[in-house]
């Protein structure tokens, strides 16, 4: 199985609004900021985010809920 990707778009496709998703990310170390940045350029609203800190700040989750 090739989970690889080209870009972040393609790594959300799939993602629908209402979905629950679960994000890495302990501080700075592993924020998925490009997929969490597609999501908000895609207008993805409505998402239940479980995480370990996946932010700080203006950057990581904050900047899309």
């Amino acid at each position: 199985m090739n989970k690889l990707v080209s870009n972040a778009q393609e790594a959300i496709a799939g993602i629908e609004n209402d979905m629950t998703l679960m994000l890495g990310g302990a501080g700075l170390c592993g924020i998925p900021e490009n997929c969490i940045s597609a999501m908000a350029d895609a207008g993805t609203t409505g998402l239940t985010c479980i995480s370990n800190h996946a932010c700080v700040d203006d950057f990581g989750l904050v900047v899309v809920f």
